[in-house]
């Protein structure tokens, strides 16, 4: 178990993980098993590096076995991939008419039709049951097959070797990460503290630190788990995430809200919002042992702030920690000897007899106010920085950056690039902006109003301004570090890899990971959508729906289970129950040249859950690609080849009804992944200019050669063409997101 756990971590980053003390030889001639291993994965689309092959080589076959064995797991080998129609690339010709047909056939019991095991009767010259794999009507499956096709993938990925200093400096990176985890690394960050001793390292943000606390408290070291809590919202951080598994605090009217929003539906009388809502309210109830009470009394009561200052940082979530107190009997534990602290704290909490901080910037900006305004936000260089724009157009861009100066070397490098890179979307007039609320989907939001004051020269200084300052201030940051290398060699793929800051992915990619905004080429002609869920759950109706939303200069077209042929688009019919515990699977081709021919700009991949409630956790979504044709099992309908997976990933967190996982740019021939969460139960929810909003903002995003540029420039470093350099960034170290945060010097 821990060893598979392990292999996964590092196939993640594009390896495989080998212990060295399970190298037992040093034998350079392949042997059978190795042979046998590489010819198995190479039919997955994966082959070895020279020095991993050599290490397998010299492993217990045993091991061999489970590199395999993990690979299967994480591509869906053993899961059922049949779709509802067998050679679903050809239309079957069903119609509306063909669904009112049968369903006046079932509802009056005819005879004159083929009888099926769901229940619904086929009459006959409606739907070709023959090309069918289950009912046509309601879209339950009942025949079953597995992969046929492997290897038709036209490129093979290189998987490199992982010793246990690689395992132990990725474990390091994901905890000294300078911006918040996203779903995979959190995944593997969990995984590796289950079986890995804790380092003795700083740990750089406060979500990351919910993790190791946990931990520590799991294990029983409530003191030393006492000593990283250094407020009260690092403490409701820590409570609210062991109640929800969410490391960021939700107000629980947000969760209830969207779970409700989730259960509703089309038809009113499957709609079940309403007992949604009540069934969120009470997972969301609190419950505490008296051990709990008195470990969060006692962290309370020796936090080393004064009372003011701790209910002052309470007062935002004033309401949670209301609820907190009264489940952990906070107001019991503070009459107790020794806590008069607390019982300070509840006192000055419930007579709210202390000031808010931004109360005072508030007043003081409507007043106009600067000098008392910029007063304030320097004691605060985060939050400066979060509302810069608004004030430089609130008081003047001039004298606004006039005062950030002062404090910028104060403010964490994620804010000052995240300043440099949406500086253009912002000034911008007419630039709708990609927004995601916490506990929220992905929203588009109107330009500031106060942009129509100033004219477009005055927003193109303000942009320069701000470009200007921040590059200067990294470059300052990077200069301040003394460097005796001479040369830097920075792989051209990293200019096309975005620099993760701000993004919070929520589901789990378990291949090789790429960052959102990563843009992939496609090959051939044709890219083909899959879609996979239900594996391990019970026969049961669980209607999920892959679909895609075709963009042309002045119309839109959709393929999915309400429009299965259009142009350039062939869906492979729509399952709407699942088979016991194997799952069941939908595919959608897309065809390149059909779509440029009609002038198509982008398509826009999604999948949605039309049941009540959200995306079932686990589904699986990605695209295929391969320079070669795809076959299709004219037997079973199976369009699935490991080797041809661009990617995929997991859906994980089950707050999201809709989500879109892919835009593929016609004119270009490439892929852009991305993750946008909306609330559609069908493709037509999706907000396209929502889309476009989003891919505005990953492309502003500054990219990991660009950041690695600027370290040249300001630390005198000759930048080469060929990899013989003192300092090397190459694609492979990219591929860990939270070692390039290391990049961004505080």
């Amino acid at each position: 178990m821990k060893t598979k756990a392990l292999l996964k971590i590092s196939l993640r980053q594009n390896a495989i993980f080998i212990p060295s003390e399970m190298i037992a030889n040093d034998i350079k001639n392949l042997s059978g098993t190795t042979s046998v291993l590489m010819v198995n994965v190479s039919k997955l689309g994966f082959t070895f590096s020279e020095s991993l092959l050599h290490a397998l080589n010299n492993v217990n076959p045993n091991y061999k076995v489970e590199v395999l064995e993990t690979l299967n797991e994480v591509l869906g080998t053993d899961k059922n991939w049949t779709p509802l129609v067998k050679e679903w690339n050809i239309p079957t010709g069903e119609t509306v008419l063909d669904h009112i047909t049968t369903f006046l056939a079932t509802v009056f019991k005819t005879k004159n039709g083929t009888a099926l095991p769901c229940g619904h009767t086929i009459p006959g010259n409606t739907f070709p049951l023959e090309r069918y794999n289950g009912c046509p009507f309601c879209g339950t499956p009942f025949a079953f097959g597995t992969i046929e096709n492997f290897g038709q993938g036209s490129k093979l990925k290189v998987l490199e070797l992982w010793t246990e200093k690689e395992l132990e400096d990725f474990y390091k990176s994901l905890l000294q990460s300078k911006t918040a985890l996203d779903a995979t690394q959190v995944d593997s960050l969990k995984t590796a503290m289950q079986y890995l001793p804790l380092p003795k390292i700083d740990i750089a943000m406060k979500e990351t630190l919910m993790l190791v606390i946990d931990l520590l408290i799991e294990n029983g070291n409530e003191a030393e788990a006492a000593q990283f809590l250094k407020t009260p919202t690092d403490i409701l951080r820590y409570l609210w995430y062991k109640n929800t598994g969410m490391l960021q605090i939700i107000e629980p009217k947000t969760i209830v809200k969207r779970a409700s929003k989730n259960a509703q539906h089309f038809h009113f009388v499957l709609d079940t919002s309403a007992q949604a809502r009540i069934a969120s309210q009470k997972d969301l109830k609190l419950k505490y042992s008296r051990k709990e009470c008195l470990m969060v009394a006692n962290w309370l009561n020796n936090l080393d702030m004064e009372a003011e200052a701790m209910c002052e940082i309470m007062h935002p979530k004033r309401g949670m920690w209301v609820r907190f107190i009264r489940a952990l009997r906070l107001a019991e534990y503070s009459k107790r000897k020794g806590f008069e602290k607390l019982a300070l704290l509840m006192d000055v909490f419930y007579n709210q007899v202390y000031d808010v901080w931004q109360s005072k910037v508030n007043t003081s900006r409507l007043k106009f106010d600067a000098d008392k305004t910029f007063a304030l936000l320097k004691q605060r260089p985060g939050l400066f920085a979060r509302s810069l724009f608004s004030n430089m157009l609130w008081f003047g861009a001039d004298e606004t950056i006039a005062h950030f100066e002062e404090i910028i070397d104060k403010v964490p490098a994620r804010l000052v690039f995240t300043l440099n890179m949406y500086a253009q979307n912002y000034f911008d007039k007419n630039m709708h902006r990609s927004v995601k609320p916490l506990g929220g989907t992905n929203k588009r939001i109107e330009p500031n109003g106060l942009l129509k004051l100033y004219d477009e020269l005055q927003l193109e200084a303000m942009k320069n301004q701000i470009e200007e300052l921040c590059l200067l201030a990294m470059k300052k940051r990077f200069a301040a570090i003394a460097n005796t290398n001479k040369t830097i060699y920075i792989d051209p793929q990293l200019f096309n890899i975005p620099v993760a800051i701000g993004d919070r992915s929520d589901t789990v990619q378990d291949l090789p990971v790429a960052l959102m905004g990563t843009r992939f080429p496609i090959e051939g002609n044709e890219v083909r959508l899959f879609m996979q869920w239900g594996k391990d759950l019970p026969a049961q109706h669980l209607d999920m729906d892959l679909s895609c939303h075709i963009a042309y200069a002045n119309s839109t077209d959709i393929c999915s289970f309400s429009r299965l042929t259009t142009t350039g688009c062939q869906h492979s019919g729509d399952i709407r129950s699942i088979p016991n515990k194997i799952g069941t699977a939908e595919y959608i081709n897309i065809n390149i040249d059909e779509l440029a021919k009609a002038d198509a700009k982008f398509v826009t991949f999604t999948c949605n859950a039309y049941s009540n409630g959200s995306i079932t956790p686990n589904l699986v979504v990605g695209w295929m690609n391969s320079k070669y044709p795809m076959n299709i099992s004219e037997k079973t309908g199976v369009a699935c080849d490991p080797s041809c997976v661009d990617h995929q990933v997991r859906v994980t967190q089950n707050v999201a009804k809709g989500l879109v996982f892919g835009i593929l740019d016609v004119a270009k021939r490439e892929i852009v992944w991305l993750e946008m969460t909306f609330g559609g139960q069908v493709v037509q929810g999706l907000d396209c200019k929502g889309v476009q909003a989003l891919l505005a903002k990953l492309s502003s995003k500054l990219n990991i050669g660009r950041l690695l540029q600027l370290k040249a420039e300001a630390q005198g470093l000759t930048i080469t063409e060929n990899e013989i350099a003192d300092e090397m960034y190459t694609a492979q170290w990219a591929m860990n997101p939270a070692a390039v945060t290391q990049l961004l010097i505080d």
